[in-house]
């Protein structure tokens, strides 16, 4: 696009940075610590999008109509320019430090890296009144041990079915939820959507 000629600043030949040079695989937590930055995954899941290839003014472009909520053909030059100075100053070269991508500067490419294609970068996105799943399933833990509880020491009303019964209540009342969490977390995934999931109604 033409906003890459216009926002690319020269470089002197500089060499592709990236973490990777070092030979040492950024483990999981170094990952979702530099993308705990909202900029930063919407920069991955625009880089997704794009086949794990792009160039940095796209990406601004990109990025900057999610921070907008505009369309990509709406932003201004303003915006693109905040966006796209603050990924090539500070977002790309930490990203690429955690050799999370590779970044050239002198051509203003971005690539994924194996590490972060490797990853599932997932988001709990809570909706409106929901509850973050983490908390679902704290909640139905406490009920099912309780409910063990009731059962072990043979309580009413849960005496009137054999122990076997609660037993498989509790297991399939997991398995259904383990489904519709599957289910939803789809949508979720960042790189899967057309919008990055925070951005999802």
């Amino acid at each position: 696009m033409s906003s890459t000629a216009n926002c690319r600043e020269e470089g002197l030949g500089e060499a592709p940075t990236t973490g990777s040079d070092t030979g040492d695989r950024p483990s999981e937590d170094e990952v979702f610590q530099v993308l705990a930055n909202r900029r930063r995954r919407y920069t991955v899941h625009a880089l997704k999008r794009a086949d794990g290839r792009a160039e940095i003014g796209d990406i601004a472009e990109q990025v900057a109509a999610w921070e907008y909520d505009t369309e990509v053909d709406q932003v201004s030059y303003d915006e693109r320019k905040r966006v796209y100075t603050a990924l090539q100053q500070s977002h790309l070269p930490s990203m690429a430090e955690a050799g999370i991508v590779e970044f050239d500067k002198n051509r203003g490419v971005v690539e994924q890296t194996p590490a972060l294609d490797e990853v599932d970068v997932y988001l709990e996105v809570v909706r409106d009144r929901d509850i973050p799943w983490s908390e679902y399933y704290l909640g139905l833990s406490a009920v099912a041990a309780a409910l063990m509880a009731a059962v072990a020491v043979n309580a009413w009303p849960f005496r009137l079915l054999p122990d076997l019964a609660w037993g498989i209540a509790v297991a399939v009342a997991f398995a259904v939820s383990a489904v519709v969490h599957t289910y939803f977390a789809r949508d979720l995934r960042v790189g899967e959507t057309d919008r990055p999931p925070e951005l999802e109604e």
